[in-house]
């Protein structure tokens, strides 16, 4: 079995661990934190209560995304988790909304270290890492979080989602990490390669920003509003443009992200144009060969009009068929 097997099938049947080193993070902190957030960002951030996060997006006027994030109200602040390459530009336009509100903002990015455990022991195997009770790991909601104290520094243990996979993030000093991934891997979790954790992701159907969503995107081309947007919630930016589209629009936008499996072995590339017949419709944004399915899949956006599942299309000349999202359905935790 190959090494890259070993990780896949370790995530799928028991616990992997990534380092997170494409995530960028922000703690906002103040009195005024949630309610500030509130009508910036998608979701009803004003509703948490310590201990609970959601997803979000945070939006142009104009409807387009600026970033999706992680939302994680801690009890005394708020932290944020993005892509990496979005956390400058998200703490300037966060920071030009703030006027008289009691609210900081700081960048701590560098400060912690953030590692992915997923599968389904993956509760078990950070409990067993960390020294927290194996019932407050387990029994965190989607989106929770936990603090502890390890090692002599603090730790934050989150509920995640994003690999399509059961799943926790744990937040630390990153003079702490080696000690954590020792830790990690004495619990029983195989280092998981940037590689297999994509493979994961596009096999549960899970878009990413910029990969498969970027400035140019409207949250519900991508699929994700039923996670990231709050319709029962106040004013947020960008609002008009959701509500306009979901309410007038009924929901339909010009093009939609669709999954897609492919006839032979060769993954497709981001870019590969998508067809019926002889109209282009779409392109592929990630694809990989799937080792649950024996087959390449890919995420892409097509026109409205060919979003069934079923629908007979070629990718780059190969023939494909628009499939329903995930490609491959979690193991339970």
């Amino acid at each position: 079995m190959s090494q890259h097997s070993i990780a896949y099938q370790a995530a799928r049947q028991r616990a992997a661990f990534l380092v997170r080193r494409n995530r960028g993070r922000i703690v906002v902190s103040g009195a005024d934190r949630r309610t500030y957030l509130q009508g910036l960002l998608t979701n009803d951030i004003e509703a948490l209560s310590a201990g609970h996060g959601c997803y979000a997006a945070y939006l142009t006027a104009q409807g387009r995304m600026i970033a999706d994030l992680w939302v994680y109200e801690l009890g005394d602040a708020v932290l944020l988790t993005m892509v990496a390459d979005v956390t400058a530009t998200v703490l300037a336009r966060l920071d030009q909304f703030i006027f008289s509100e009691d609210v900081q903002l700081g960048d701590v990015s560098s400060t912690f270290a953030q590692v992915a455990v997923i599968g389904p022991h993956a509760a078990t195997i950070v409990a067993s890492a960390t020294g927290l009770p194996p019932p407050t790991v387990t029994a965190l909601p989607m989106h929770g979080n936990v603090r502890g104290d390890w090692n002599g520094v603090s730790l934050i243990v989150t509920r995640i989602d994003d690999f399509g996979i059961p799943g926790l993030d744990v937040y630390l000093d990153f003079r702490q990490l080696d000690a954590l991934v020792a830790a990690l891997r004495d619990a029983g979790a195989e280092p998981l390669a940037d590689a297999d954790a994509e493979t994961l992701r596009i096999e549960s159907g899970v878009p990413a920003f910029h990969s498969d969503m970027d400035e140019e995107t409207i949250p519900l081309e991508a699929g994700i509003e039923p996670r990231a947007i709050s319709l029962t919630k106040g004013c947020y930016v960008g609002q008009e443009v959701i509500i306009r589209v979901l309410h007038r629009g009924h929901g339909r936008v010009a093009r939609k992200l669709v999954g897609l499996r492919i006839d032979g072995s060769d993954a497709p590339t981001a870019g590969a144009v998508i067809r019926t017949a002889d109209r282009e419709i779409g392109s592929v944004t990630s694809g990989t060969f799937s080792p649950s399915l024996q087959q390449p899949i890919a995420l892409g956006y097509v026109h409205r009009d060919f979003v069934a599942p079923a629908t007979a299309v070629t990718v780059d000349g190969i023939p494909a068929v628009v499939t329903a999202l995930p490609f491959v359905a979690p193991a339970r935790s």
